[in-house]
């Protein structure tokens, strides 16, 4: 195993500066899977499982929405939330069991909520709710995907480290280019954001500068 004293940011750092890195890149359409941009994780003035990198992340997830729903791409928000029970959560949902726990985010409650600076045009946009890490389990996500018949899956929202690693995964593993931009992805702590970006990027997506996302999207919009 190789040493190092630098930090994970450190590490990302270099890694994103290397122009000769190899690249998934895009392919001819893409959808734009927007994970759990629900309260109980970006509320960081009510809620203790919050968080924030970017603050402008929603800004620039609302503005890849803007642009998929002008070349009539699908966009999918999902969203965490269970049954009184919690019987739905599976084993994932009994680690713990207290008013932040995952268990307890309840369908209609606070927690489950979209965050309201989230431009989700319903009756165009589809919401799936998900109960594991990868928005690709048990969602209607991979038929809606063969029905639209992208080949590019972009990939905003949190964690890093858990649910938006979960679907580059799985998203690589199904044949997808994987897109993540990096202003669209946040964690509770740089160590687990910078790392997980460091290991997506060499193993199984494309991290970009949202600005770059954007710019292609615009150019699929003169070619249409």
């Amino acid at each position: 195993m190789e040493m190092s004293d630098k930090t994970a940011r450190e590490i990302w750092a270099d890694i994103k500066a290397n122009p000769a890195r190899a690249r998934f890149g895009y392919g001819k359409k893409a959808v734009l899977v927007n994970i759990d941009f629900q309260c109980a994780y970006t509320k960081v003035d009510e809620f203790k499982t919050a968080y924030e990198t970017d603050p402008r992340q929603i800004e620039h997830v609302n503005a890849l929405a803007r642009r998929f729903r002008a070349l009539n791409w699908p966009v999918v928000w999902t969203h965490v939330a269970y049954a009184d029970s919690a019987e739905d959560a599976g084993v994932w949902g009994t680690r713990t069991n207290t008013p932040d726990s995952l268990q307890n985010i309840k369908h209609c409650s606070r927690r489950a909520e979209f965050d309201d600076r989230c431009e989700i045009s319903h009756g165009h946009d589809l919401i799936y709710c998900k109960r594991m890490p990868s928005p690709f389990f048990e969602t209607p996500l991979q038929s809606l995907l063969v029905w639209h018949q992208v080949d590019t899956v972009v990939i905003t929202g949190g964690s890093t480290s858990g649910c938006v690693r979960a679907a580059a995964v799985d998203s690589l593993s199904r044949g997808y280019r994987t897109i993540v931009p990096e202003q669209c992805v946040a964690d509770k702590h740089e160590s687990y954001h910078f790392a997980n970006l460091t290991d997506l990027m060499l193993k199984y997506a494309d991290i970009v500068d949202v600005h770059e996302t954007l710019g292609w999207l615009d150019q699929q919009a003169l070619q249409a």
